[in-house]
């Protein structure tokens, strides 16, 4: 890996490049297709997006990676809200995959979100990856995902990963943690999913 690339923030004339990166790395990786780049461009016009923590890595004139953080919560089970981070999706071009520069990307992203005052970061990923980085499972502060009843043995939740930024700031509560809506969209608007993507089919 050579050290000549950039890492900045990402900007509206960036968006394009962004998509068709995200739809190629993630295409049928996890399923057939892929709905990636379609909830990013959602992502980026919610409340909860902070322009701030969207990033792309550039080498040569291209942009070969990027990183999304977007606002989400912890339901504690006294019923009160602890403000967190969720992130994704995250990638590196296909031809450049496993040579260093997802971990750069993610361990400059972190120290940007550290930076700005945030306290933790709550993901679905692989450990083996990931744990490079400090993350851990979430299930070790008492976290489930909000697919899983309390008391789910915590292998069953081994995809269920966070990062803390801010040493103590998950305390001693226990909580559930679900994906902001707005990662659902393609499943909620399957037509207009199929109508967007066809652009990309069509190039």
């Amino acid at each position: 890996m050579t050290t000549n690339y950039t890492i900045r923030v990402e900007t509206p004339a960036d968006y394009a490049e962004v998509s068709n990166l995200v739809r190629e790395s993630f295409w049928n990786v996890y399923a057939p297709g892929c709905t990636e780049h379609y909830v990013i461009q959602h992502l980026r016009k919610s409340e909860g997006f902070i322009k701030e923590l969207s990033f792309v890595m550039e080498k040569d004139g291209r942009i070969i990676g990027q990183n999304i953080f977007f606002k989400a919560e912890i339901t504690a089970d006294d019923g009160s809200k602890v403000p967190v981070l969720t992130m994704g999706p995250i990638c590196i071009a296909k031809d450049l995959k496993r040579q260093g520069y997802g971990k750069i990307l993610l361990d400059y992203s972190f120290d940007k979100a550290a930076e700005l005052g945030f306290g933790a970061v709550f993901f679905e990923g692989n450990i083996d990856f990931y744990g490079k980085s400090g993350c851990e499972y979430a299930s070790s502060y008492n976290i489930r995902y909000y697919l899983f009843p309390e008391g789910t043995d915590p292998s069953e939740q081994c995809f269920f990963l966070c990062k803390v930024l801010k040493p103590g700031y998950l305390g001693s509560f226990k909580g559930v943690y679900a994906p902001p809506k707005e990662y659902f969209v393609a499943e909620e608007n399957p037509e207009d999913f199929e109508l967007f993507d066809a652009g990309f089919r069509m190039k």
